[in-house]
């Protein structure tokens, strides 16, 4: 039980880190529309879908296979880090440490509900 614990939670947090990559870490440049001079940026609208739709389908496999007590903060750190390291490498204003915390409170609450919720879909499936 503690090496499919330990091997889990390795496997899980290489996944997390595997998404952030995936969907995040390539697009850091910030865009100005030319007619309303309107800043956005530096993720677009489906980047930030599909690596939500990607770590809820993590959480689930998570919460199937592992306690749910493990596949929150194990995610929760496992993106956030490599979140802030390039949001602090980008950002001069120090305003990544409040971006950081909202990503892992954001990721740890989400990964909590949907490992939970899969975690009791299978108990009940299941019956153990």
């Amino acid at each position: 039980m503690m090496m499919r614990t330990l091997l889990g939670g390795l496997l899980l947090a290489a996944v997390t880190v595997g998404t952030w990559l995936a969907w995040l870490s390539w697009n850091t440049g910030y865009r100005v529309d030319p007619e309303t001079g309107a800043t956005s940026g530096p993720y677009a609208v489906w980047q930030v879908a599909g690596c939500v739709l990607t770590l809820a389908v993590v959480a689930a496999a998570g919460g199937w296979w592992l306690n749910p007590w493990l596949v929150a903060p194990v995610m929760a750190v496992a993106f956030t880090v490599p979140w802030a390291l390039q949001a602090a490498s980008n950002d001069a204003s120090g305003l990544w440490t409040v971006g950081a915390v909202s990503v892992l409170v954001g990721t740890a609450a989400g990964s909590a509900v949907v490992s939970l919720g899969a975690h009791l879909l299978r108990r009940r499936l299941t019956g153990s």
